[in-house]
């Protein structure tokens, strides 16, 4: 068996195709959604991450802000880039690139953050609100995973899936994304990690394995149920390489896989710009009430 690639750059092709046309709708109307970055030090795949995204708003017709924190400032400068995004009326949504360096408290300035621009969903009233199932912005990559799961018809109600990680921006809501109500949902849903001895016996029985550890090529052939759907959404730098948590020659076994490159990538950023449309509509809403 040869696995069909979950490509994302077509998944991300029609998320942004929709958010451009709202985008031109809301310029028509006199407002101009507008997305902010935040990098602290020169980390660069952060620094390749944040240009693409900018790149990305550029093509969309979505204005762009950014903040540049030098590893040697300190908290409290990090701290006022998140007050300044909350207070600039042109600024819908914004986020704080992950991981930030060593002496820096992602959390504190996460909490800092106004929830209603929060435009990666990882604010802890959002995070909340995506357990109560309530509207609000999802984290970006569990929603590109999703949004591809959904865009090449892949079946998720009522099926076994299995998501290999535990962390807050990947992990833990990808496993809530999968177990709600809705499209692209309604799984029974199982959480592992690289601290689980009998991990293999989890992933072998799933229909859907979502790599989200950061570990490269931590999961391999022999874990995985032939014919299963098998998404890498953790991802680690090794120099300029890019390494995804499922090694390659699972593709032998799946019946779908994500390439090494051009998987879920593309369809994070979209997700991103999703939510700060999003953003920039509840902003609106007051007005056109």
């Amino acid at each position: 068996m040869t696995a069909q690639l979950l490509e994302g750059k077509p998944v991300a092709e029609a998320v942004l195709a929709e958010a451009g046309a709202r985008i031109e709708e809301m310029k028509a109307a006199g407002v101009t959604p507008g997305l902010g970055t935040i990098l602290v030090g020169d980390d660069g795949p952060s620094a390749g991450y944040v240009r693409k995204k900018h790149e990305t708003c550029e093509e969309v017709g979505l204005a762009s802000f950014h903040h540049g924190i030098p590893a040697a400032a300190g908290q409290d400068a990090l701290l006022e880039a998140v007050q300044d995004f909350n207070h600039n009326p042109e600024v819908d949504g914004y986020i704080i690139q992950h991981p930030v360096p060593e002496g820096f408290d992602f959390n504190q300035a996460l909490a800092v953050m106004d929830p209603a621009k929060d435009a990666d969903g990882l604010h802890p009233f959002n995070l909340g609100r995506l357990v109560l199932q309530e509207p609000g912005p999802v984290p970006c990559t569990p929603a590109g995973i999703q949004q591809m799961l959904l865009h090449y018809g892949v079946e998720v109600q009522g099926r076994n899936a299995v998501v290999v990680g535990r962390g807050p921006t990947l992990g833990r809501p990808m496993a809530l994304l999968l177990a709600n109500k809705g499209s692209a949902a309604d799984a029974a849903v199982t959480v592992v990690h690289s601290r689980v001895p009998n991990l293999a016996d989890y992933t072998r029985w799933a229909d859907i394995v979502i790599g989200a550890v950061g570990i490269p090529g931590f999961i391999t052939p022999d874990m995985i149920k032939p014919g299963a759907v098998v998404v890498s959404g953790g991802i680690t730098w090794e120099g300029k390489k890019l390494l995804p948590d499922v090694d390659e020659s699972v593709g032998e076994v799946a019946s779908w896989i994500t390439p090494r490159l051009g998987g879920v990538g593309p369809t994070t950023v979209a997700m991103l710009l999703r939510n700060t449309v999003q953003a920039a509509e509840r902003r609106m809403a007051p007005a056109a009430a």
